[in-house]
């Protein structure tokens, strides 16, 4: 017979419990959200609803176009040095 083993697993704590806009030009807070390849993080990641998910994405893809935040990260060059 087989022991059933029990996974604890915890919910992490949701990074934006309490904020009830997500603004664009809210940098500092967007940045939290974006690796540092400055892809958007998923919410398996970072624990987020699907509602501030999708408040999130809108948010770091108007930023983007505002030129606020960067597209992606600097290439790195042959020798090392950015």
């Amino acid at each position: 017979m087989r022991t059933s083993r029990r996974v604890d697993r915890r919910r992490k704590p949701n990074p934006l419990h309490g904020v009830t806009y997500i603004d664009y030009k809210d940098v500092g807070l967007l940045r939290r959200f974006i690796s540092d390849r400055g892809k958007i993080r998923s919410r398996r990641v970072t624990g987020v609803t699907v509602q501030q998910q999708k408040q999130l994405a809108r948010a770091i893809k108007n930023a983007r176009e505002m030129a606020l935040l960067p597209y992606g990260s600097r290439p790195a060059t042959r020798d090392g040095k950015p």
